[in-house]
């Protein structure tokens, strides 16, 4: 009888290793590509605890700059006085040396407010008390000779006023109750349209923005006036907004994934954040682009330095809120999940089932090799008789004479 060569398997592990055949028989792209595409360019969830360690020593940076250095405060927040007179020529730098010499002090700060005919110098200084202000009004007018309404130089057109710090905490209250009014609200939405531990996470975020952002004001010395805590507000909801989007997707990716075994919770979650993640960038870079000008338009042009707070802060608060809502609150809320629950006891259902897989796949390969090494098939070894009644093995020719066909 003429042996017969076969490569057919012994055992066939196609069944247990089809997560790994998927995988494999998936096109490779470019990373680009896949990051375009959305399919998997960011191992997001995967390696979150690399992305934790960012967040966490931004947070410990700010924490450390804001306990150490504390926030420069504005005169609105801690009092002072106002100093304003037509521009007429006059610089910001030629300004603050006639202040210099006049109190003694720099100034807390000196902006141009307004342009052409309209310009003003306005002076934003320390609580001055009258002579003080009457010494300052003498060598500026002295100086800079500014004009009043009929066009002609006059001590009436350099005006002063005093700010009370009572209105800055007053700003400070009210901003703080809007601020808890605003998270609470947000937890109950969220919870309602998708769950507490989304809720959770995008809270978290949002302390993740704030705290952050106000640490990068300590840190650089910023002023902080009233339209950095108005700036604060809005880029609350710019971070809560792009949060709901990437929930939206895993929500949608997630839907039964607790009946299946092909993927984990996590998986479904990282898919979600690369499909969402050009539209986070490219909502990010449509808020930046309009900021830029602000602040190129009300600062570099025309002097505005309120609006300059509010474009700083907005700024800063955009670039964390994307970070936060791609690389913080996701994770953090997969983590969450897999923590306890039925989504835990699904990843170690799936984590058991792909070691099983693998194991199979291990065994198979190695034997083989162990089969290649010997220089015969599967079918080379010696056939021994087969007892009455036993099965024939699998994948084993037909022995003896074709019986015939009864008609």
């Amino acid at each position: 009888m003429t042996n017969h060569t076969s490569t057919s398997r012994p055992e066939n592990p196609a069944e247990t290793t089809d997560v790994f055949t998927a995988v494999s028989e998936q096109p490779k792209h470019g990373f680009f590509n896949r990051l375009y595409t959305g399919t998997g360019a960011i191992d997001v969830i995967g390696k979150r605890r690399m992305w934790y360690l960012i967040p966490a020593a931004i947070i410990l940076i700010s924490l450390g700059s804001i306990i150490f250095r504390g926030f420069n405060f504005g005169i609105d927040f801690e009092g002072g006085s106002r100093i304003q007179f037509p521009a007429a020529g006059a610089s910001t730098s030629e300004v603050e040396n006639v202040y210099r010499s006049a109190i003694g002090t720099d100034p807390v700060s000196v902006q141009t407010v307004g342009s052409g005919g309209n310009a003003t110098i306005l002076i934003r200084s320390e609580a001055l008390d009258k002579d003080q202000v009457d010494k300052l009004n003498n060598a500026l007018f002295t100086e800079f000779q500014p004009k009043g309404k009929d066009g002609n130089p006059s001590r009436a057109a350099i005006s002063a006023s005093d700010v009370s710090e009572t209105w800055g905490s007053q700003i400070t209250r009210k901003a703080l109750i809007a601020l808890a009014v605003f998270l609470v609200l947000v937890v109950i939405y969220i919870a309602i349209r998708f769950e507490t531990h989304m809720a959770i996470a995008a809270l978290a975020a949002l302390i993740f923005d704030v705290a952050v952002t106000a640490g990068v004001y300590s840190l650089v010395g910023f002023e902080v006036s009233p339209a950095t805590v108005i700036g604060i507000l809005t880029i609350l909801g710019f971070s809560l907004y792009d949060s709901v989007v990437v929930f939206d997707k895993v929500e949608e990716n997630t839907r039964g994934i607790l009946h299946l075994s092909r993927r984990t919770y996590g998986e479904q979650a990282n898919l979600a954040v690369n499909q969402t993640l050009m539209r986070s960038i490219n909502t990010a870079l449509i808020g930046i682009l309009p900021i830029v000008a602000l602040m190129v338009i009300a600062v570099w042009m025309l002097g505005v330095g309120t609006l300059k707070d509010l474009a700083l802060v907005q700024l800063v608060g955009l670039l964390v809120g994307t970070y936060s809502s791609i690389f913080f609150a996701t994770p953090l809320l997969v983590s969450i999940k897999e923590r306890w629950g039925p989504v835990a006891k699904h990843t170690d259902r799936v984590m058991s089932r792909r070691a099983g897989a693998a194991s199979a796949r291990a065994g198979y390969e190695a034997e083989r090799r162990a089969t290649a090494a010997t220089g015969r098939g599967y079918d080379d070894e010696p056939r021994r008789p087969r007892e009455p009644g036993q099965a024939p093995r699998p994948g084993a020719r037909p022995s003896g004479k074709r019986q015939k066909r009864r008609h």
